[in-house]
């Protein structure tokens, strides 16, 4: 049955949760950028940026920093934010705000860790042949952040 109002008429559910997430944009020295593939829901199997939930009394640059070691093993600066985009998940919406980082030192591999259960430096040609998260590719065009 429908939620209803004083007056009888329908009321909105309530919004979706939002969480607060970050995504880290990392080029190595050769342009490639660093994808994850996703070992839990949403999205599990699919190629994407790493990154993950703001934990509580966290920056949102401490936690691309983290969440990149986790997921990779690497160590990054990040340097700016370079766009946001909401990801509706199952009663919530990720807020992701995503940051162009660079990796310190710059010659490191990465090592797959937390939730990813892959990591590689994907090129252009890579990228285009990987199953990746809805519109992370278009998104990333669009930001002017994808390898040549």
């Amino acid at each position: 049955m429908p939620l209803t109002g004083a007056d009888g008429s329908a009321e909105d559910p309530a919004p979706p949760l939002v969480v607060p997430c970050v995504g880290a944009v990392v080029h190595d020295a050769a342009g490639r950028l660093l994808l994850i593939q996703r070992g839990h829901d949403p999205h599990r199997g699919l190629w994407s940026l790493p990154g993950g939930r703001i934990e509580a009394g966290e920056s949102p640059e401490g936690a691309v920093v983290r969440e990149v070691r986790e997921e990779t093993g690497l160590d990054v600066v990040p340097q700016r934010a370079v766009g946001h985009v909401p990801i509706p998940g199952d009663g919530v919406v990720f807020d992701v705000l995503d940051f162009a980082c660079t990796l310190t030192p710059p010659d490191q591999t990465p090592v797959p860790g937390d939730d990813a259960v892959a990591a590689v430096f994907a090129d252009a040609a890579t990228l285009d042949r990987l199953p990746c998260t809805p519109r992370l590719v278009e998104t990333l065009r669009g930001w002017g952040v994808l390898p040549d």
